[in-house]
């Protein structure tokens, strides 16, 4: 069954080629998109699934970071100034306002462990380039504060001249990170561009491992981030590697007897204490003025003796389902009536825990045809679905999963929708489906309010032409939109 639209006005257009490839071209040509291929930037990541929860950068990870060039000069939001404190990753651009978040356990951390380091970039629009940047947060930075100026050592400790000429993907820029710099820092690379007002911002999240001059032989071999609470019954593993795999022998598990030792300042105390108590080659724990590694309630900094042959650790959760976690639909009325093809579906999610839910509606075809995702404390919410169908029957399903991501559950019931359909029918919501557009194809654009049909080939191969950012044929909204689209 496909979904309705009523009629509204009839527009139809047609271009030459020479006028679509024209749009194209003014679509494209100011963009000048790319980002840190090596070591991955906190956007590459998110395309790569490694790092979560990172909004649009995980579809265009090219696109994040870009805002005025200038920094580290003044206070950010300006031409010459560079990015805004506090919106350096995202550059201020709220659909990558998810990068901005900032914590000792937010992002996945790459090692490096070696000191002379080759820098690589990926380009997708090119433009000249001025330069490229490569700062590192400063001593003693703090890790659960927004990236800001004074996050960073106020100079780069590598700069890489572009002669105004058009960077190469894959191009090496040979660097070395400073002896000073050990465990956990981020990397901000800058791409300044020749020919606009802008740079583009790639923060890289590493762990620095290169053998580092720290007193009394210790070398930093990771650390123990206390990410989530645990439940009674469930297990940390600290994991020893050394250069030819795991080495059991330094590895050292803890059990979670209680709710207090389960809070993660607690578990993470615990763990560190029980390998400083098995190894006298280990040391977990913060180094004071005078070298002594002693366990905090926190994050916990892991070093290893060279005689160990430990080089680092990764510290593993076995969690258990939270066997009495509950979730149910409530509320449901048994039929919900169109009026026009829309209804505002009202039901509530009851639950015993926190939890991110989504509901999803489809229709007798299975597709899907309205959708909500919310975040719910205990007890009985609210939900509603905007949705857009055709009478018949169809079915809900509402799934929730913990926040600490140990348990899911599901439920799916029927409802019936009755009332009005609309009269145009149409394949897609824009944008959804959009790989799939072709001549032909018919979207319903949320925005208007209106039905758009993919014009025949060749003008059809721009209907996939979009992305949030590139956005000139989005039907009914673009600047070109009536070169790939027709008004139904």
């Amino acid at each position: 069954m496909k979904n309705n639209f009523k009629t509204r006005s009839t527009l139809t257009g047609c271009a030459s080629s020479l006028v679509l490839l024209s749009a194209l071209a003014a679509s494209q040509g100011v963009l000048a998109h790319g980002f840190l291929e090596v070591p991955p930037s906190r956007a590459f990541l998110c395309q790569k699934g490694e790092n979560n929860h990172c909004g649009g950068a995980q579809y265009e990870p090219h696109s994040t970071g870009e805002t005025f060039k200038g920094f580290p000069n003044g206070a950010g939001g300006g031409p010459l100034q560079g990015p805004i404190d506090g919106k350096i990753a995202s550059g201020g651009n709220s659909l990558f306002s998810a990068l901005d978040a900032q914590s000792a356990s937010r992002w996945q951390l790459t090692e490096i462990r070696d000191r002379e380091i080759d820098f690589q970039w990926q380009y997708s629009a090119p433009h000249p380039a001025t330069k490229h940047e490569y700062f590192i947060t400063r001593d003693g930075w703090n890790p659960n504060e927004p990236l800001k100026r004074a996050s960073f050592d106020s100079a780069p400790f590598c700069t890489i001249d572009g002669a105004h000429q058009v960077p190469v993907s894959g191009t090496k820029h040979h660097c070395v990170i400073p002896d000073s710099k050990s465990g956990h820092h981020v990397i901000l690379a800058v791409w300044t561009v020749g020919d606009t007002d802008n740079a583009f911002y790639n923060p890289a999240d590493v762990n620095i491992l290169a053998e580092a001059a720290l007193p009394g032989g210790w070398s930093p071999v990771g650390s123990i981030a206390p990410s989530t609470s645990l439940l009674a019954g469930d297990k940390v593993k600290a994991r020893a590697f050394s250069a030819t795999g795991e080495n059991p022998q330094y590895s050292v598990e803890i059990s979670i007897d209680n709710a207090e030792e389960g809070k993660p300042e607690n578990w993470s105390f615990k763990l560190a204490e029980a390998i400083n108590q098995a190894h006298a080659q280990i040391r977990a724990g913060i180094r004071d003025e005078d070298g002594n590694i002693t366990p905090v309630q926190g994050t916990n900094k892991l070093y290893a003796q060279k005689e160990s042959g430990v080089s680092r650790y990764e510290v593993q959760l076995d969690m258990k389902e939270d066997a009495s976690a509950s979730m149910a639909i409530a509320g449901l009325q048994p039929e919900y009536v169109l009026d026009n093809g829309r209804v505002g579906m009202t039901f509530a999610a009851q639950t015993n825990r926190r939890m991110n839910v989504e509901a999803t509606l489809f229709d007798e075809n299975n597709k899907q045809v309205g959708v909500v995702s919310q975040t719910v404390g205990e007890g009985n919410t609210e939900l509603r679905i905007d949705v857009r169908s055709a009478p018949g029957a169809h079915t809900l399903t509402l799934v929730g999963t913990t926040e600490d991501g140990r348990t899911t559950r599901q439920q799916t019931q029927p409802v019936t929708l009755g009332g009005e359909g609309a009269g145009i029918e149409y394949d897609f919501v824009f944008p959804e489906g959009l790989s799939d557009y072709a001549a032909g194809t018919k979207v319903l654009q949320p925005k208007t309010d209106e039905v758009f049909e993919c014009k025949p080939f060749p003008a059809s191969g721009y209907c996939k032409q979009y992305t949030p950012t590139a956005n000139g044929f989005e039907p009914g909204v673009g600047a070109s939109w009536q070169s790939a689209w027709d008004k139904l």
